[in-house]
């Protein structure tokens, strides 16, 4: 009688920037154990990122709204188990996840969650702590598991066909919002840092979501040339060849940072409520593309991950940088 062949089931619903971060460390796994199968349940639109992954690895995209309640989450977690994993790596640690992680643990399926650590947070926010990257963490989840591993992963492997249109070089892309309004460089002012690379010589790509963002950036290339606005033009895949084809990607803390490290770009991040330390960094990026205050604001960071209004009222944090500063650190970084 042959063993059962290990199936790895890895459960991350969202977000975005979170699925995303969760990727390197699949394919790099999947690469190491090829004899190992990883089913990936994620969102269906999240699904997409999976892009040219190796072999042994599939993605089962999941609309949670189709499985609400306790009852919609049983028979999610009973279709789940008709796919016969024999372990489950759980890199959400939410209730939804929980309670398909009981459903596999009262089957004797061994099941291993992300430590998020919720319960230092605060402590971890007055201390400035540096709490570990959430990357590590996806990892050390498959090292429970018994799986050691490198992150070999590099980039996606975009197919030349999804560049939906030719790049003016030099090139550079700016994705100038993030959720919270705590973790955006002021618009006003981004929108001079943007006038000023233009007038260095670069072409300046602006990346934003569909209708208030994509409005916003159309104004700012319609006013200046050499800016161009593709904010809620294209699919999400034509996003990522075209941050590939940039000498940098400027991003806040969101999603767009970590989409552009898996396009391989060279990220430089603008920090603001948050920072470094609170484990969001993009995947492959050093501090040389960490742009924030110095010295840094007594109440930096004020979150982890984010909140709606600054404490303090005034979100020193990001208007205390000029736009002239982060203008010549953009160049300096693409100069190298």
């Amino acid at each position: 009688m042959t063993a059962k062949k290990k199936h790895i089931l890895v459960l991350r619903f969202s977000a975005l920037g979170d699925v995303a971060m969760t990727l390197p460390v699949i394919y790099s796994a999947a690469t190491a154990y090829p004899e190992i199968r990883f089913t990936v349940v994620t969102r269906p639109f999240f699904a997409r990122l999976f892009i040219a992954p190796p072999p042994n690895v599939n993605v089962y995209p999941v609309d949670p709204k189709k499985y609400t309640g306790i009852s919609g989450v049983t028979r999610l977690a009973r279709e789940l188990g008709r796919l016969r994993p024999t372990s489950v790596a759980d890199l959400h640690n939410v209730l939804r996840t929980w309670l398909i992680d009981s459903y596999f643990r009262m089957r004797n399926v061994r099941v291993v969650m992300v430590n998020k650590k919720r319960a230092g947070r605060r402590t971890a926010l007055r201390s400035r702590e540096n709490q570990e990257n959430f990357i590590s963490r996806y990892v050390n989840v498959f090292k429970r598991l018994g799986l050691d591993f490198d992150l070999t992963f590099r980039s996606l492997k975009l197919p030349s066909a999804s560049l939906p249109l030719k790049i003016e070089q030099p090139a550079v892309g700016v994705a100038p919002f993030a959720r919270y309004y705590t973790k955006t460089y002021p618009p006003e002012m981004m929108r001079r840092v943007v006038e000023k690379l233009c007038e260095k010589g670069l072409n300046v790509y602006l990346f934003g979501g569909r209708g208030k963002e994509a409005e916003i950036l159309k104004g700012w290339s319609e006013a200046t040339k050499g800016c161009h606005s593709v904010a809620g033009e294209f699919a999400i895949e034509e996003e990522l060849a075209l941050m590939s084809q940039m000498k940098a990607m400027v991003s806040m803390d969101s999603a767009n940072q970590h989409l552009a490290s898996l396009a391989g770009a060279t990220v430089i991040t603008i920090w603001g409520a948050t920072t470094p330390e609170c484990g969001f960094t993009p995947y492959r990026q050093d501090s040389a593309g960490w742009l924030r205050l110095v010295p840094a604001p007594e109440c930096q960071p004020c979150s982890v991950a984010g909140t709606p209004k600054c404490p303090r009222g005034n979100l020193k944090c990001m208007y205390g940088m000029a736009p002239d500063f982060i203008a010549s650190e953009i160049m300096k970084k693409i100069d190298k």
